[in-house]
């Protein structure tokens, strides 16, 4: 039908033309919403237009946007390999919620979730659960060569590329292993207390030390 995206099969696993809709709409609005978030909100309007806007911007898509896009993507390929049926759907309400909350100086991100349906143990709930999480604690290496690379190409973008990166990425690790309501946290406990200990207490260190302590994302050119 015209107008409608059509389905695609990448790297051997199919999105549906409403999943992949769904997919870049999140990612959009969230670099977006991490874009005002950085600048704190409208009192930074003045950052972005002095900016160009549009580095800003690409800087967020590139962080905010794929940490959350990956995380979504891994629990999708997981419950796959448990032959469940799995699809990601955003949630407007929450991405409007995010976008608006980060012109006011915050952030309260959830963009939606991957739905999957069959029959499956508490572990493998635990694993697709715990694969979004450590998928951002593997993009904090990813996002690691930018930072060192930045400073020696004397460029403060790459730099902060590589910051903003890191930190977004511990940061959603930690977060969403808060065992608590439908946060991944909670499967992951109720399969393994263990494993959530082990996950949880490396990726709040990560946090505290790099983003609260250290301030790792904040600053830069803007």
């Amino acid at each position: 039908m015209s107008g409608t995206l059509q389905g695609r099969r990448i790297a051997g696993l199919y999105f549906s033309g409403t999943e992949i809709r769904d997919l870049l709409v999140a990612w959009l609005a969230l670099g977006v919403a991490f874009t005002f978030f950085f600048v704190n909100g409208t009192a930074g309007f003045d950052r972005l237009l002095a900016a160009g806007i549009v580095p800003p911007l690409l800087v967020g898509l590139l962080t905010a946007g794929v940490a959350f896009l990956l995380h979504e993507i891994a629990h999708k390929v997981v419950a796959v390999h448990y032959d469940q049926v799995a699809e990601f759907r955003a949630d407007n309400s929450m991405l409007f919620l995010a976008v608006m909350s980060s012109l006011l100086g915050f952030i309260f991100a959830a963009p939606g979730a991957v739905h999957h349906r069959g029959r499956l143990t508490p572990r493998e709930h635990g694993h697709i659960a715990l694969a979004g999480p450590v998928v951002n604690l593997l993009l904090t290496l990813v996002f690691l060569p930018a930072l060192l690379l930045g400073p020696v190409v004397g460029s403060p973008v790459i730099t902060l590329i590589g910051s903003r990166g890191i930190a977004i990425n511990v940061f959603l690790a930690a977060f969403n292993l808060i065992p608590y309501g439908p946060l991944d946290g909670k499967t992951v406990l109720d399969w393994s207390k263990g494993v959530w200990a082990g996950f949880f207490v490396l990726s709040v260190v990560l946090t505290i030390g790099l983003v609260f302590v250290g301030g790792l994302g904040f600053g830069g050119p803007f």
